[in-house]
């Protein structure tokens, strides 16, 4: 395996299709809460603000307009597929806004340079995520925040329906496919501590919590419909089930979310920390 495959083990899951469409759905479901969160951090005028692992950018935008007195915004992200993207949105005339591509193990900017880092469903699929946290501290000024989501998927709670238990997929298919691929399918529960052994200072951790009640139920559908159709074939051969098994599984999470008497939640970690 190469250098960059070894950085980036799911690399052809990030450039297929359906990583778009998680990514839109995915905002959409997320924004209302983690923008609560985004807006304590008190940022001087003129902050520097960095978005690792931008993707499509579609969280860039959203922080730049919560921050219209920064002085610089900037997307890096390894996919130039996702890039072309983010790169395609019309950009705001003021803060600065940019993408590049750019290695989140390794990046251009010298130390201390942002105030924030956001680091968005980027630890769960890149080996070593501890290796990126000690990128994002080296980045930050003495005094700047962190914001890492991290995903877990021992977080997501599903019923069973018609004979299909679906935490056989988040058990049987997600873990073995991570493990394969070096990364961890339950990095945000390790999160908090490796900001921790960092020196992070000011932790914290709080929970988005995207169910039936408070998410749109097409938007929520449209995560897992993107997930089964970008890496149902990838997780099964590394898994003791079968693509019709995994595919079955998604199917099972897709008509509990479109069934408005049904109940499901996925819960996401969001850590936040202070460089000291």
């Amino acid at each position: 395996m190469n250098h960059a495959a070894e950085q980036n083990p799911q690399a052809g899951q990030m450039a297929d299709e359906s990583m778009l469409r998680t990514l839109r759905h995915q905002i959409e479901a997320i924004w209302p809460q983690e923008s609560k969160l985004l807006s304590r951090y008190a940022l001087p005028q003129g902050a520097r603000i960095l978005d690792l692992g931008c993707g499509s950018g579609e969280a860039t935008l959203r922080v730049a307009a919560m921050f219209p007195g920064a002085g610089e915004v900037v997307g890096v992200d390894v996919m130039p597929e996702l890039l072309t993207a983010a790169r395609s949105r019309p950009l705001p005339a003021a803060p600065p806004v940019s993408f590049e591509q750019g290695d989140g193990f390794a990046l251009r900017f010298p130390a201390g340079y942002f105030d924030l880092v956001l680091c968005r469903h980027v630890t769960q699929m890149v080996p070593g995520p501890e290796r990126m946290l000690a990128e994002i501290r080296r980045v930050l000024k003495p005094g700047g925040w962190a914001h890492v989501l991290s995903e877990d998927y021992g977080m997501l709670h599903f019923p069973e329906r018609e004979g299909v238990d679906p935490d056989r997929l988040w058990h049987q298919a997600v873990v073995p496919f991570t493990h394969a691929t070096g990364t961890d399918a339950r990095i945000g529960r390790r999160t908090l501590p490796l900001l921790r052994e960092l020196g992070f200072t000011h932790l914290g951790i709080q929970y988005l919590t995207l169910d039936t009640e408070r998410v749109p139920r097409a938007e929520l559908a449209g995560i897992f419909t993107a997930w089964r159709d970008g890496y149902t074939e990838a997780m099964a051969r590394h898994s003791s089930m079968t693509v019709e098994e995994i595919r079955a599984a998604f199917d099972a999470i897709i008509a509990t979310v479109q069934d408005p008497r049904a109940y499901g939640v996925w819960q996401v970690p969001v850590v936040a920390g202070r460089r000291a």
